[in-house]
């Protein structure tokens, strides 16, 4: 997608978010990430902003108002929204500003006790029953082998892409960008974590040692966990497939080796 600047926007939909945030006073493009349209932090007469848009036509723009639904469930280390508007053609948020760095998920990392104290936190949050969000058994149905998504099912509200930079970290963690929550069990996020410790070079055993500070991991069904892992591979590989980016192809790679470590684990049972 397309990112641009602050003063890109209409005038319409500077005046709503200045109706909103107080005059701007300077404006500043974030770094990375590819789903929004906008994205800048801004400094106003009210105090910091983050704020973050999409043309209203666009595909994705369900997605971000599923994420403005869901923000008022959401635990308190994700960031507050103070506002939600559509106007001029674009779908905007308005964010408190966290503070912070993308976290470090490499091996010895002071940063992982942070993500295992956020993420422990979202662990213990049921899903909301008035958004319309998917159940994990819907969404990995697909890619399911036959008989086993009903395992994936439970009343969790799951982030599913704990990617490093979905996590900021100061002197805690803080789960962002909520564009795919979800309803499942409660071990299917220490699940996808793994993959992105793999990711940072964390072994096989260590990711999954770290992954059992979770009680939800270390009670989780085998056969369940094991049918999570497949379906997950089967995702990541059409993903791969679709889009070669390297960083795509490694992951598929490291949900395949998972499924496979989880698969031998159960024989040896």
């Amino acid at each position: 997608m397309i990112r641009r600047h602050f003063h890109d926007l209409p005038v319409e939909a500077r005046q709503a978010i200045a109706d909103k945030a107080g005059l701007v006073r300077a404006a500043r493009t974030a770094d990375g990430g590819l789903n929004s349209g906008i994205a800048t932090f801004l400094d106003t007469d009210h105090g910091p902003v983050f704020v973050k848009g999409i043309p209203t036509d666009h595909p994705q723009a369900p997605a971000q108002r599923r994420e403005a639904a869901i923000n008022p469930h959401l635990p308190r280390a994700c960031p507050r929204l103070y506002w939600h508007i559509e106007t001029a053609g674009w779908d905007l948020l308005g964010y408190e500003v966290l503070p912070g760095r993308d976290a470090d998920y490499s091996p010895g990392s002071p940063d992982l006790p942070l993500v295992a104290v956020a993420l422990a936190e979202l662990q213990e949050t049921t899903a909301p029953t008035d958004v319309p969000i998917k159940a994990a058994e819907q969404r990995w149905a697909a890619y399911a082998t036959p008989g086993t998504a009903a395992l994936f099912s439970g009343d969790t509200l799951l982030h599913t892409d704990l990617a490093p930079h979905n996590v900021l970290v100061d002197d805690r963690a803080h789960i962002i960008d909520w564009a795919w929550p979800t309803r499942g069990a409660a071990w299917i996020d220490p699940a996808i974590l793994i993959l992105r410790l793999l990711e940072a070079g964390h072994t096989l055993v260590e990711a999954d040692v770290f992954a059992r500070r979770f009680s939800s991991w270390r009670t989780a069904p085998a056969e369940a966990a094991e049918a999570f892992a497949a379906a997950n591979a089967a995702a990541w590989q059409e993903i791969a497939r679709a889009d070669p980016t390297p960083w795509k192809a490694a992951l598929a790679g490291h949900a395949v080796n998972f499924h496979a470590h989880l698969h031998a684990m159960s024989e040896d049972r």
